[in-house]
């Protein structure tokens, strides 16, 4: 297979899995919703500073000097991040945190899939003193059905997934 047949094939896996995913959501609340983290991650994003993926993405564009920090788990990271993304997952986040962004006062935008992990990281980056450090309020999810490039660790190139219409084939 090609590096670009087996490009385009990733690109439908993800397309195929954040629309299941989505699905599935909107079917069935998450379990997390209805315990006590949701009241954690309620605190954090009423704590932190949010932006939308469009901020950061006029950030990128205008090449600032910032860090984004992905912190979902490295399997997500794998298979499609933002460019240029350092990946440091939440569970880890206060263990490797000081090698990656040493500078607390660098600009710091946290994101995740849907923007719960994204606040609880924003927060605990406050906490340890990272001044400007940002939430990014809808995550990976809503990066990708807006059409931004998304990278892969898997060929380590950088790609563009235009999802379909809701309810339209590609192309329609």
């Amino acid at each position: 297979m090609s590096k670009k047949a087996a490009l385009l094939m990733l690109a439908l896996v993800f397309i195929l899995s954040l629309t299941a995913q989505g699905l599935a959501q909107e079917k069935k609340q998450p379990a997390w919703m209805s315990s006590p983290a949701k009241e954690m991650v309620d605190k954090a994003l009423a704590s932190v500073k949010k932006v939308t993926i469009q901020d950061l993405k006029k950030a990128m564009d205008n090449k600032e000097d910032i860090v984004i920090l992905d912190v979902r788990n490295p399997n997500e990271y794998d298979v499609a991040h933002i460019p240029g993304a350092f990946n440091v997952s939440r569970g880890l986040l206060e263990f490797q945190i000081w090698s990656v962004v040493p500078d607390k006062n660098a600009k710091i935008y946290v994101y995740c899939r849907t923007g719960a992990r994204a606040a609880l990281a924003t927060k605990q980056l406050n906490e340890f003193g990272y001044k400007n450090a940002v939430s990014v309020d809808t995550g990976g999810v809503a990066w990708a059905k807006a059409g931004y490039p998304i990278q892969t660790s898997i060929s380590d190139e950088e790609i563009i997934i235009v999802p379909a219409a809701q309810g339209k084939p590609v192309g329609q």
